[in-house]
């Protein structure tokens, strides 16, 4: 009798104290005694939904602070990116988020500190896999003041990643400045672009390569500083990008000087069927991608995809003062774009710096 009576007190207790919590909002109250055992009088509590979606990642701007010419891939589990040192270095990081890349630490894969005529002043590292190997190219000359011996030079990885080991192949353009060159492969031919002055213009030009480190045949000009957004402190195109989709082939490049917060990028279309010809190719009278949202200068870009490629991204630099120019202010950034009904890319507009959007889809 005695037991039974204090079996119930147990009960009417637990049924009490199951609807003090819930009235907290601590455990969801029910008539089955908030998911407990109204024999026993225990009380479990709410139970997580086991099918519930993970939360979506996100990230915010900058990934990098001193991260001018960025350059980011994809590979074998990892993101990797390299920017430019100013010194006789090539450095490199990697993670497996975007996010990760912030914090990761910086690999020297590269140092020209005893080779006096590529030692100082390396700029803009891009790294490519062509034909299963790894090859970087960047820009670097004789001098930390004086960038009149600035050229391009290309290495070879002997490892299986993007960070090397790496050998020295050669200069490909060895006669005269030429700086920010990039890959293209077209229809199973290479193609070296880059940026030099053509009389008053820094222009984009085209060869063909017979391999990586190799330019054969004649130079054209593809590319010059024509319309006024394009001139805005000095007549500049330079850092050519090539972004291929859906059989079309675009090269994004920047244009005026990076000294201004108005250096911005521009948009090549492959229309002909000769890459050679200036006439191939057909150059958006506007810019695609300028200053916006407190971001000044968003320019000198790559692209990449997402870790399932079903995203594309672009990696920029740029400034957050209209006064910061070409120097170590200039920031990593990174974000996703879209293409228009035309098949053109859509890079929107810069994305404000701490403003949360959702990391590449497959992280």
């Amino acid at each position: 009798m005695h037991a039974n009576l204090f079996k119930r007190w147990r009960v009417l207790i637990a049924f009490a104290l199951a609807a003090a919590l819930a009235a907290f909002g601590l455990v969801n109250a029910s008539p089955t005694l908030a998911q407990g055992d109204a024999a026993t009088g225990t009380i479990t509590g709410a139970q997580p939904d086991a099918d519930a979606a993970p939360a979506q990642a996100t990230l915010t701007n900058p990934i990098r602070s001193n991260g001018a010419d960025p350059w980011i891939e994809y590979w074998d589990g990892y993101y990797y990116m390299s920017t430019t040192t100013w010194d006789s270095t090539v450095i490199m990081r990697r993670a497996t988020t975007l996010n990760g890349l912030k914090t990761a630490a910086d690999s020297v894969v590269w140092n020209d500190a005893n080779t006096p005529n590529r030692c100082c002043s390396h700029w803009a590292p891009e790294f490519h896999r062509i034909n299963g190997t790894w090859y970087l190219m960047y820009t670097s000359g004789n001098s930390q003041t004086n960038f009149d011996g600035q050229k391009l030079h290309v290495l070879r990885s002997t490892g299986s990643t993007p960070m090397g080991p790496y050998e020295f192949m050669g200069t490909p353009l060895p006669n005269q400045w030429n700086i920010d060159g990039s890959y293209l492969e077209l229809n199973g031919s290479l193609y070296l672009l880059w940026s030099e002055w053509v009389g008053p213009d820094q222009s984009i030009r085209i060869a063909a390569m017979s391999n990586p480190w190799t330019v054969t045949g004649s130079h054209a000009t593809i590319s010059r500083p024509s319309l006024n957004w394009e001139t805005v402190g000095s007549r500049v195109n330079e850092a050519p990008a090539v972004l291929q989709h859906d059989g079309d082939t675009f090269i994004a490049f920047s244009a005026s000087s990076c000294n201004t917060p108005d250096y911005k990028l521009g948009l090549l279309e492959l229309t002909g069927s000769n890459p050679l010809s200036a006439s191939s190719w057909t150059k958006k009278s506007t810019p695609v991608f300028q200053q916006g949202n407190g971001v000044y200068g968003p320019a000198h870009n790559g692209f990449f995809t997402s870790p399932d490629g079903t995203e594309h991204w672009l990696v920029y630099h740029g400034n957050t003062s209209s006064s910061q120019g070409c120097g170590n202010t200039r920031q990593t950034r990174v974000q996703e774009f879209t293409f228009n009904a035309d098949g053109t890319p859509n890079f929107g507009t810069p994305i404000a710096s701490g403003v949360q959007f959702p990391a590449p889809s497959g992280e």
